[in-house]
């Protein structure tokens, strides 16, 4: 399994009203921050695909903001203030352990995202009662564990298969 990589813009109490609106819409109280790869409530900091990226990055429908190449990506965001870097893996089957080089990165959780749309599950869908309350999310808005996110992940689909939000891949997120 190949890690990627994006940079997104930070989302916590430095974005004053933003912030505690969102706080108050998700009821996620014990977030410090947000870190989800969701695109709107934390977008990527490359919004455009220049031409010299090709070579660089996930060529899937839906990943192109994802790349393959850390050293590549620092270049792009040296000069790009208030975002941060994070190294991801979809729907692992196991927990993934990072090469040697990447030492720098540590496993924050697991965030699920729409199929389709690029929406988290876990931080901009309401909550999910009898799937997953929102206090199991750490402070990140994240799932702590593998098995309890391929758990949820697997409770959406069967209990809501008609819901487009439901329908999620599973990302582990090192920061």
């Amino acid at each position: 399994m190949t890690p990627w990589f994006i940079a997104t813009e930070t989302f916590g109490a430095a974005d004053g009203d933003k912030w505690t609106g969102y706080v108050k819409w998700s009821g996620l109280s014990q977030l410090d921050e947000l870190i989800s790869l969701d695109s709107m409530l934390c977008p990527t900091l490359l919004p455009e695909i220049r031409d010299d990226y090709w070579p660089h990055i996930v060529n899937e429908d839906g990943c192109l903001h994802f790349f393959t190449d850390l050293s590549f990506l620092r270049r792009q965001v040296a000069d790009i203030a208030g975002g941060r870097i994070l190294c991801v893996y979809r729907n692992p089957e196991s927990p993934p352990l990072l090469p040697a080089e990447l030492g720098g990165f540590s496993l924050l959780g697991y965030d699920l995202l729409d199929e389709g749309a690029g929406v988290s599950a876990l931080s901009n869908c309401g909550g999910w009662p009898g799937i997953l309350d929102n206090s199991e999310l750490s402070s990140k808005g994240l799932i702590a564990s593998h098995a309890q996110a391929l758990q949820v992940q697997e409770l959406l689909a069967r209990r809501h298969p008609q819901e487009p939000h439901a329908q999620c891949d599973v990302w582990a997120i090192f920061a």
